[in-house]
């Protein structure tokens, strides 16, 4: 490891150092319940770089909070419905530590990996003292969603890229077209699930009449 890489241990804000000093379980689970706080009040980056007014810029555990919903609403004969929704709940918590990192900044696909496994890992052996079944399934839950290895996967990261575009969609219904959110419908051409691939498809279709409308009015 070189002396600026990236670790975990030091992504974790000094006023936790004492708990993680004094390594009682509870302590550990203090200092675990804290770093995922930081999922509220980290805005997602790819609206902060569209020049969507910081107050207005949901969170990641806001997107995350969504995703949950979006999942427990899943037809239940096709999918283990609970199963998506503690992908869901997971898919995302080592951005409490990383950040969210967008294409925007160019870091290399192995460089993200490798901050979010070790950030995965962290959080786990923290959370691991005060119980261990829990940090050994959300390691797991984890590992299932970065590499699909099961239907449930496939549904969260559908969800995922869903989500964003209604997001999208939001932004404009609030603040018309004056940013230039197109990009972001991009992500229907990565959803293989038929629900997830209707509703952006609507969602699709309902913004391009809104953008007809405001053209005719032009």
């Amino acid at each position: 490891m070189t002396e600026n890489q990236w670790t975990p241990e030091r992504a974790v804000p000094e006023r936790l150092q004492h708990l993680l000093q004094e390594k009682t379980p509870v302590n550990s689970m203090l200092a675990f319940v804290q770093i995922v706080r930081l999922l509220k009040t980290q805005p997602r980056t790819g609206w902060i770089d569209k020049k969507i007014p910081q107050i207005n810029a949901e969170s990641i555990s806001d997107h995350m909070y969504r995703m949950l919903i979006i999942a427990m609403a899943l037809p239940r004969l096709k999918v283990d419905v609970d199963k998506c929704v503690k992908i869901a709940l997971v898919h995302d918590i080592a951005e409490a530590l990383v950040g969210d990192i967008t294409p925007a900044e160019n870091m290399p696909k192995q460089e993200k990996h490798r901050r979010e496994l070790a950030a995965i890992e962290y959080m786990a052996n923290l959370v691991s003292t005060y119980n261990s079944e829990f940090a050994t399934e959300m390691t797991e839950l984890w590992w299932d969603y970065e590499e699909i290895r099961c239907l449930e996967a496939r549904y969260v990261k559908d969800i995922d890229k869903y989500e964003m575009i209604q997001q999208a969609w939001d932004y404009e219904q609030d603040f018309g077209l004056s940013r230039d959110l197109s990009e972001f419908y991009l992500a229907r051409s990565g959803i293989v699930t038929e629900e997830i691939g209707d509703l952006c498809d609507e969602v699709i279709r309902q913004r391009t009449a809104f953008v007809k409308t405001l053209k005719e009015k032009s």
